[in-house]
């Protein structure tokens, strides 16, 4: 990159928060998807919205690639930085601007974490999305992926409590769409931003709906003899009208791992885990919660554990959350995948990834949201080994390929990022693709913004659909082919 832009953009955000050095940008190499890689020219950590603009101006002017970065917590390769690009991270706007719980209402700006808004807010209130990174990952990140979590099955994803957004675009205008109101007239441009993975814009500040904070919580853990058995209690218990606040699945494999970890007590050697838990009112959880100890213990259960405190609540908690950095206690290296299938194909497709995982020599630990079938296979590998991480890949996708076989997605929260892109026509077809590059085209006509994500091919704005053309960022080395 020029010096003398180089120059300009230091004077926006100061020479403290530029970094250059090689061993400054080896900090943002990579998200939580540690198999991608990639070094900016430079990484700026704006204070302001006004800085965040000012940033993205120079870039429109000079056709400099961007890509904006909250915590880096994302596994889908999303916020992988663009060769001689610029990285805009957000980890120092991390303000709270606003609370107004009479109205149910938070501002944020995007850098704040997901469970800070929770603590801002709470006892009363809470924000019910929590990815099982939430103490780090950040609001401004949860609204490019769409982030769900645990509670995802009854309360929703993120897109369900983003009401507004102040938005720099592609070439640098700041604009509003939405704000306190719970849905504004005319398109959704709210529901086309959350979810576009840092294609669209960059967010600099977000308003959030927050809901009260049910009467009562009851938690249990039940552990059975097959995950076949676990996912027959998940169908009976959502069949019979039961609305869990949350239901997770841990396998075997999961459950050692994170044991180890914890110290939750649970019994290695089970091979499967359901956590389940319940919120409302009293005597709601009352009567559900019976229904639920009974569904399990009929689909074969033993060993029914229910929370007798907040204590051991959160201790249930963090051993489920513990899943992904637990595996590292087992394998030297895993690769996540994040495929949903319709929840009555729960036995048949974690048959299937056995199947995968035996034919590859490779062991597949499963950790996931039963309710809406949103699968984390962890596919194992041992990095030094060579040749085994192409393969642990291969595996992932031939995985991908049994949630679409089943009527499902090849994502639920995690995104497309770079990881995924080139499944993406197996969903798709060109005229949808198409349609999805129109939608971006008109938020950033310049493709500036996170090029190289998303999209199995990079597209002009406007081509017609047809054969891979190459785009002019690609073709000046400045946008990678992954």
């Amino acid at each position: 990159m020029d010096g003398r832009v180089v120059e300009e953009l230091s004077r926006i955000v100061g020479t403290e928060w530029t970094y250059t050095a090689e061993h400054q940008l080896r900090t943002y190499e990579s998200d939580g998807l540690l198999q991608y890689r990639g070094t900016p020219a430079c990484a700026l950590l704006p204070s302001t919205a006004e800085e965040v603009q000012a940033i993205v101006q120079v870039c429109a002017r000079e056709s400099i690639p961007w890509v904006a970065r909250g915590a880096g917590s994302g596994l889908s390769g999303g916020a992988l930085p663009v060769k001689d690009g610029v990285l805009i991270v957000l980890t120092r706007m991390k303000r709270i601007l606003e609370i107004d719980l009479d109205n149910g209402r938070v501002c944020v700006e995007p850098g704040v974490t997901n469970a800070n808004v929770s603590a801002a807010v709470g006892p009363a209130f809470f924000y019910p999305p929590d990815p099982s990174s939430q103490i780090v990952c950040s609001i401004g990140g949860n609204v490019a992926e769409n982030s769900g979590g645990a509670h995802c099955f009854k309360y929703g994803f993120t897109t369900n409590y983003v009401t507004g957004l102040e938005l720099v675009l592609g070439d640098g205008e700041l604009v509003q769409i939405g704000g306190y109101e719970l849905d504004s007239p005319g398109y959704d441009l709210l529901g086309a931003f959350v979810g576009s993975e840092g294609t669209l814009g960059v967010a600099t500040k977000i308003w959030l709906r927050v809901v009260p904070s049910p009467e009562t919580v009851k938690t249990l853990v039940a552990f059975f003899d097959s995950t076949h058995a676990a996912g027959e209690a998940v169908s009976q218990i959502v069949q019979g009208g039961v609305v869990p606040g949350a239901i997770e699945m841990m396998d075997a494999r999961t459950i050692e791992a994170s044991e180890q970890m914890a110290h939750a007590g649970y019994p290695v050697g089970r091979a499967a885990a359901l956590l389940v838990e319940l919120d409302g009112s009293q005597h709601e959880c009352d009567a559900r919660f019976d229904e639920v100890v009974s569904i399990c213990e009929g689909c074969g259960s033993d060993d029914v554990r229910v929370a007798r405190d907040e204590a051991e609540r959160a201790l249930f908690w963090k051993t489920r959350k513990a899943a992904f950095p637990a595996m590292g206690r087992i394998s030297p290296n895993y690769f996540v995948q994040d495929g949903v299938i319709p929840r009555t194909k729960l036995p048949e497709v974690l048959e299937r990834i056995e199947q995968l995982g035996e034919e590859y020599g490779l062991i597949v630990a499963n950790v996931f949201h039963a309710g809406d079938g949103n699968l984390h296979p962890l596919v194992c590998y041992d990095g030094r080994v060579e040749g085994e991480a192409e393969r642990a890949e291969e595996l992932s996708g031939l995985i991908l390929d049994a949630c679409l076989d089943a009527g499902g997605s090849i994502t639920g929260e995690h995104g497309v990022g770079v990881d995924k892109k080139k499944h993406m026509p197996k969903m798709f077809a060109e005229a949808d693709l198409d349609a999805f590059q129109r939608l971006r085209c008109a938020f950033d006509p310049a493709g500036l913004a996170n090029p190289g994500k998303v999209m199995p091919t990079p597209r002009l704005c406007g081509e017609v659909p047809g054969p891979y053309r190459v785009h002019p960022l690609e073709a000046a080395g400045l946008a990678e082919r992954f």
